[in-house]
């Protein structure tokens, strides 16, 4: 005989657009890992950069340069999502902290940790990636006013 599979909290149970949560988004204790998740990822990164020695005048000057990107809406959502997400998953500057850091390339390695530092916060924040339906519409729920 097989035993039934455990209780699931309802904490981490999907959200459904009919029980008020966004389809398609992270909610409750789901949500809540996602967002710490991104602050352990904006901790790690500032800690590396600190102990590479990197300066902190390049990182205050970059540290929001990622959101240029909302610059895309401009032309409208559906582009503006692809550009600003595109900026805003931790793949490119993850490619790029290995290539500066194999290449000896030292300003390459401090960007992409700038980049991942702010996609951190980003996350830890509340700001996830970006539906196609508007800004405001994210992989970590609503953000803005509706």
């Amino acid at each position: 005989m097989m035993a039934s599979a455990p209780e699931v909290h309802p904490a981490f149970v999907p959200a459904h657009a009919s029980a008020g949560g966004q389809a398609g988004s992270a909610a409750g204790g789901v949500r809540l890992l996602l967002r710490l998740e991104g602050a352990a990822v904006f901790a790690a990164a500032l800690a590396i950069y600190a102990h590479s020695g990197f300066s902190w005048q390049l990182f205050a000057a970059l540290f929001l340069a990622p959101d240029l990107t909302m610059l895309s809406y401009f032309v409208g959502p559906r582009v503006g999502a692809a550009v600003y997400n595109a900026a805003h998953i931790y793949v490119l500057p993850l490619a790029l902290l290995v290539v500066g850091f194999i290449a000896g390339a030292a300003a390459a390695a401090a960007c992409a940790l700038i980049w991942i530092a702010h996609i951190g916060i980003d996350r830890a924040l509340g700001y996830g990636v970006k539906y196609p339906t508007g800004f405001g519409d994210t992989h970590l729920g609503r953000i803005g006013r509706r």
